[in-house]
Order: structure tokens, then sequence, then C-alpha cells
């Protein structure tokens, strides 16, 4: 269960970064990025992030006991998203906001998100979604925007659980749409599912990576990038969800 909103402000830490500067004028907050911090420990990933050393930071951090530390001004441009491109944005940071969330990751002992941090997550993201119009298909994981070198949140992180709560998209997969053109459409045609990639978001990267952060995404069970009739029915069910 989420925390309760109204006693969000007086749990949050602050734990201000250097590693920050000006939003561009003209630039919109429109885009919330959910990371892991891939590091051994929590303490480890706070100190990188306020190291001016390392030129590299986030809004937030989200510790595996809940406690949530704030690092940079919502109003500020964090540096925690690198290179990458969803949808139209290819300077994400200048458009997002960036929530990294403690878990060692791939690298050092990836573990399932303990309930009391995910509970953290949905407060937060839902406190974030109240001040910014943040479209529910530009709520996204580091790998949906650079699928060719990242693998965070990953297949253990629950998007379902965040979509229940009002934050980002699951596939109804009980109403999946049918098929888009089934004249011509094989019943899994990988050329039309990279198709549907360019569509949802998916920038114009390696095509088995890109495949495989879908996957992490939307089908967790699944993440070896072959594509197969599920993968095809929850891009379509995506697509009928966000109207692209």
């Amino acid at each position: 269960m989420a925390l309760p909103e109204k006693d969000l402000q007086d749990r949050i830490i602050d734990h201000p970064s250097p590693n920050c500067g000006d939003r561009p004028n003209g630039s919109q907050i429109d885009i919330l990025v959910l990371h892991y911090t891939g590091m051994q420990s929590g303490r480890a990933a706070l100190d990188r992030l306020c190291d001016p050393d390392a030129s590299v930071s986030s809004h937030y951090l989200i510790e595996e006991d809940g406690r949530i530390f704030r690092l940079v001004a919502e109003d500020k441009r964090a540096w925690h998203a690198g290179r990458g491109q969803w949808q139209e944005c290819s300077d994400i940071n200048s458009n997002s906001i960036g929530i990294e969330i403690v878990n060692p990751g791939h690298e050092f002992g990836y573990r399932p998100f303990p309930d009391v941090q995910i509970d953290a997550v949905i407060t937060l993201c839902r406190d974030i979604l109240s001040r910014h119009a943040i479209p529910a298909d530009r709520i996204i994981g580091h790998s949906d925007m650079a699928p060719d070198r990242k693998e965070d949140p990953g297949e253990l992180f629950p998007w379902d659980s965040l979509a229940a709560n009002g934050i980002g998209l699951w596939p109804p997969l009980t109403r999946i749409p049918p098929d888009i053109d089934t004249a011509t459409d094989a019943p899994c045609d990988p050329v039309k599912f990279d198709t549907m990639l360019d569509r949802l978001g998916y920038a114009a990267n390696d095509r088995l990576k890109r495949r495989i952060a879908f996957q992490r995404h939307w089908r967790p069970d699944d993440i070896s990038g072959e594509i197969n009739p599920p993968c095809m029915a929850i891009a379509r069910a995506l697509l009928a969800q966000t109207g692209r």
C-alpha cells in the first residue's frame, strides 16, 4: 500500500546534489524516468549522485527501506538520463524528472524491489504527477529511452503495480484489440513489431536491444528478444491505449 501522500513532504530527506543546472527556456516537464542505481549499496549511490566529479545526479533517490532523498529541485535539470530518446524528445534531461531506485542491478546481484520501497515509489510518482502533466506513455524506464546501453530498472520492476495506481501504462490483456490490418499481417511479424515500437516511442537503436527493452517493461517473463504473438498483442494493446 502506498504511503499517505499528505505525509510525503515530511518524510522527504533533503540531500542536495551540486550536479544540476537550469532547464532551457521553453522546456516542459513531461517525462518521468525511473532508474535503478546499479551500485553495491544505497549509500554508495547517494555519494556518487552528489559527487561533483561524477557529473551525475537525479531529482530523487529511494532507498530499499522506503526513505526518499531529494537531490535536485524539480525545476532544475538533473543529470540522470544521458544519451537517448523517447518519442520526439532527444534531450531527456531537459524535459524530465528522474528517480533513482536503490537496487544493486544486474551487475551486483539484481533482486526484487521490497514492497516498502515500491510503496514509496508509487507515492512519490503520484505526488509528482499532481504537479506536472506527464502523459502515461511518457513514464518510462531508463532502458526504454536508451535500450542500446541500459537495462534498468529491469524485468523485476513491478510496472503493473504502478499502472494499477495510475502511474504509466500496462496492457489490458483481457481486452486485446483485434489485429491491425489482419489481411496483410502475419500472426507474428517482426517488421510490423518494429514499426509498432517506432510508434510507441522507441528510437532507431539496435533492433534486438530495443525489443528486449520492450520486454523488460511489458513482458518481463520473457526477455529473449524473440518476437512472438504475445509481444505483438501487447504492443497493439499499448498503441490502442495511447492512440498512437
